[in-house]
């Protein structure tokens, strides 16, 4: 099937995982042996290519650790100067703190999805009631 170099995509890889390192990643992309480009991140790696090995190798990616690697698309590609840093002047990149916020999530999400595949029984949890109006109105009348 021919390749359309329109069809490039770039996939943004999270590493949430205590077995395995954004290192990890970074080498099982370079072993794919795929015409694909990598950035390795703060957070994980981003994979650049043609979009069936980019979908390729994310998967080998996530099947490492399930439940503690996720991917998000991501609409620029590394470098591109309408989101990189350097022909911006510095500073942060559009939706790094977003993106920070995420991964910051990530550990209670994995640790969520373990205890599902282990068929973990829900906990219930008890919920506050609100305060009844009319409650509210004897306390006022009350005081």
């Amino acid at each position: 099937m021919p390749q359309n170099d329109d069809d490039i995509i770039t996939k943004l890889v999270v590493i949430s995982s205590d077995s395995v390192l954004p290192i990890d990643a970074a080498m099982k992309v370079y072993e794919s042996e795929t015409s694909i480009v990598i950035k390795e991140t703060c957070f994980g790696t981003m994979v650049t290519g043609p979009r069936e090995a980019v979908n390729r190798v994310v998967e080998e990616l996530v099947d490492l650790d399930r439940n503690h690697i996720f991917v998000k698309e991501r609409g620029f590609p590394p470098g591109d100067e309408r989101r990189c840093r350097a022909s911006r002047g510095g500073g942060p990149r559009p939706g790094f703190h977003y993106l920070r916020e995420e991964v910051r999530t990530l550990p209670m999400i994995g640790r969520a999805l373990d205890d599902y595949d282990k068929k973990v029984p829900l906990k219930e949890v008890a919920h506050k009631k609100k305060l009844d109006v009319k409650k509210l109105a004897e306390i006022i009348e009350s005081a």
